[in-house]
């Protein structure tokens, strides 16, 4: 089995790391720290991480003078408080003025379990995918947060990262190069294109792995850069599968099956199922379990596939 790994893990380690090459990163939580990792930012850097306490309004604010004074500013918190609550503040203050201000919070999607529908938060790549000036990254494991928040680092302007509870299998190697909107191809296929991101990764290739032995041969595509999305590489396969399934831990409004599908409307019609949250909020339990319930998991993918290509062989 592969090592599993959280991707909020990645957080203050990679916070660290930047700061001991000179990049002029700062973190700004609100009480979280601990949750978020990036606790180890101000072990190792005490004057570079500030806490506003229970106030995420305040976070962005002064995450948002902090980039005016020449820091790259990272605001952390759980992803229903770092996006949801401070959602005027991201947008009036950090997005319309274009700050140096990456909103890179932990905690999101169901895979937060026990904590409940109040706390899983299955509408943030929507919220931050529709704001001008924000890029959007979903990384799929530790590796591939590293990388994102290095990417933030490296990228003047708003970006979210969105990062995850609960430790899930490590896809990418260390020497994984990742770029603003460029999505992998973990796995070639004829016959059907998965285009997934965060969690939903490994569940993809499950289910590709699953439908080969039934004689289905599954691309798997992982949509790492959600915002700027990767258009040439999702309309290629689909140009050779004729028909795509998308994938993601978050409601299937506005996050990306929304964005594969105004990608098809626009430029290549072609049959394609979401899966997702189907309007709906989150509850309490286990991940795997609400993996399942909710129907994101490889098994749902794999009827999500079987019943795109029978709309296909009808098309």
């Amino acid at each position: 089995m592969a090592d599993k790994k959280a991707t909020r893990a990645a957080y203050g380690e990679t916070l660290v790391e930047l700061a001991n090459e000179g990049v002029p990163v700062v973190a700004v939580e609100a009480d979280l720290s601990g949750s978020t990792t990036t606790k180890k930012l101000g072990d190792a850097c005490p004057d570079r991480l500030f806490n506003t306490g229970i106030a995420e309004q305040d976070m962005v604010g002064v995450a948002a003078g902090l980039a005016l004074t020449g820091h790259v500013a990272f605001t952390g918190s759980f992803a229903v408080f770092g996006t949801g609550r401070v959602y005027d503040q991201i947008r009036n203050t950090v997005c319309y003025a274009n700050l140096d201000v990456k909103i890179a919070p932990t905690h999101a999607g169901v895979s937060v379990g026990p904590d409940g529908g109040s706390h899983q938060m299955v509408e943030d790549i929507a919220l931050m995918r529709v704001l001008p000036n924000m890029r959007v990254l979903v990384p799929a494991d530790y590796a591939a947060a590293k990388a994102a928040i290095r990417l933030a680092a490296e990228t003047p302007g708003p970006v979210y990262v969105r990062m995850g509870r609960a430790s899930v299998p490590c896809v990418y190697g260390e020497d994984a190069s990742f770029e603003l909107g460029r999505a992998h191809v973990l796995r070639e296929g004829s016959d059907a294109t998965v285009v997934a991101c965060g969690v939903e990764i490994d569940e993809a290739l499950r289910a590709a792995e699953a439908l080969a032995a039934e004689g289905v041969s599954v691309e798997v595509i992982d949509a790492f850069s959600i915002k700027p999305l990767d258009s040439d590489t999702i309309l290629a396969s689909v140009r050779k599968t004729g028909c795509v399934v998308t994938a993601e831990e978050h409601s299937v409004i506005g996050g990306l099956g929304g964005a594969v599908a105004e990608l098809l409307a626009e430029q290549l019609p072609a049959p394609l199922e979401r899966v997702g949250m189907r309007d709906v909020f989150g509850t309490s339990g286990e991940f795997e379990e609400l993996m399942a319930h909710f129907k994101l998991d490889a098994a749902a993918i794999v009827e999500a596939v079987k019943k795109v290509r029978e709309r296909k062989a009808v098309c």
